[in-house]
């Protein structure tokens, strides 16, 4: 029979917004329930290394404990059937999930832009390279070129270096002159500043500004790179791609929740355009960590409650929106990385779907039709993103099963039904 839960306060994503989301909403006395697809808590910003939770997560792993927070690991959530329900999924079973405030700290994913050669073996997403790493992958002696935008670039670098890598170049697209304001700017922010300057003394020579892969190339995996500065290639073994993050808004969208500009529209309290429904963290806005948990605390305040409480955090989240407005401009991506994808250069990797057949649509859901683009087992989160920063195509609809369902559950949720 499928198992039905009930909660005062349920938080999806157990990253830095949901925890603080769910720790803050249990101490105004609310019963909370705390939803992640990940085995342990921490999100993909504090993923930990095999068997051990990283020291930041431990932290808030404990706090929920003590909180009475019950933590819900390896579930996905799959439906959205009705206000005030969702459908979750484990390997083998269905989970009923029934809330009176729902808060959604669903996280983001890196965005990918297509370029010749970015469906080569050992081509991959930084943070993906990252946990490979975490997971046991031996990078020692490896020659490995990090490309894309952002300050991720510089903290994975370092943190390569630290397991034996040999990193050949941190190829950062934005421009000297970009990255000279932001770096004036961060007088306001000294936690930044002691967090990011050790890493980029122990990368900084290796960083190339206003500069990008334009291809890759190798046989059966990945051999070299060519950037745009370049004469020549740069041999390497793995190359770890990201030019930023894009938010999770399929459950948001599946509520339906608001999204304008491509991120869910909340007010000051967190509050979206649905009732009894909140959001925080990165769907909200790409801010980094500190404004993640701040949002997360004035949605677990608010939704147990306790506004007043909400509205004390109003100036530490206003600091850390000005900061994401910095990011946003300092990494901003430039017009060439437009021009980097050529006619058979694969856009949908799901579905093999290339440049010279999507030119021309009018907006993703007619290159669906005809192409298949956005249909394969990622359902368009991949190429999704990269398209609209392409061809400008707008999000398209989203159904259940939010991700693929195993038979298991479905045949033991239907068994329940017929008993």
């Amino acid at each position: 029979m499928t198992e039905s839960r009930h909660f005062d306060v349920l938080v999806v994503g157990a990253g830095p917004a949901g925890m603080a989301a769910a720790i803050t909403a249990a101490s105004g006395g609310a019963k909370v329930g705390i939803v992640d697809e990940n085995p342990q808590p921490g999100g993909q910003i504090f993923r930990a290394k095999v068997g051990k939770l990283a020291p930041e997560v431990a932290k808030s792993v404990e706090k929920l404990a003590a909180s009475g927070v019950e933590l819900l690991n390896g579930l996905t959530i799959v439906d959205a059937p009705q206000p005030g329900v969702l459908m979750g999924a484990t390997h083998k079973s269905m989970i009923i999930l029934k809330y009176s405030k729902l808060i959604l700290a669903v996280g983001a994913r890196e965005l990918f832009l297509p370029f010749p050669g970015w469906t080569l073996p050992n081509v991959m997403g930084i943070g993906g390279l990252q946990a490979l790493v975490k997971s046991g992958l031996d990078v020692r002696g490896k020659r490995i070129v990090l490309s894309g935008s952002g300050p991720l670039l510089i903290a994975v670098g370092a943190y390569l270096k630290e397991y034996g890598a040999e990193v050949m170049a941190i190829v950062e697209q934005a421009s000297t002159a970009n990255l000279a304001r932001f770096a004036a700017g961060m007088a306001k922010y000294p936690s930044k500043i002691k967090q990011g300057t050790p890493l980029i003394f122990g990368v900084g020579r290796l960083i190339q500004r206003g500069a990008w892969v334009e291809s890759a190339h190798g046989k059966d995996k990945l051999e070299s790179v060519k950037l745009n500065k370049s004469v020549g290639s740069i041999q390497c073994e793995y190359l770890g791609c990201s030019f930023g993050f894009v938010p999770n808004l399929e459950l948001p969208m599946l509520i339906g929740c608001q999204v304008v500009d491509g991120f869910v529209k909340v007010d000051s309290l967190q509050n979206t355009s649905i009732a009894n429904v909140f959001c925080a963290g990165e769907p909200t806005g790409i801010g980094g960590i500190e404004l993640s948990v701040v949002e997360g605390k004035i949605a677990g305040f608010t939704a147990s409650g306790h506004t007043e409480r909400a509205q004390v955090l109003m100036p530490e989240k206003q600091k850390w929106q000005a900061f994401s407005r910095a990011l946003d401009q300092a990494f901003a991506l430039r017009e060439e990385l437009r021009g980097l994808v050529e006619p058979e250069t694969i856009v949908c990797r799901c579905e093999d779907v290339r440049h010279r057949q999507l030119k021309g649509y009018d907006c993703g859901r007619e290159a669906k039709l005809h192409t298949r683009c956005g249909m394969g087992p990622c359902q368009g989160r991949v190429c999704g993103a990269s398209t609209r920063f392409l061809y400008g195509w707008e999000h398209g609809t989203v159904r259940p099963p939010l991700v693929p369902v195993p038979l298991a559950g479905l045949a033991n949720e239907e068994q329940g039904k017929t008993k």
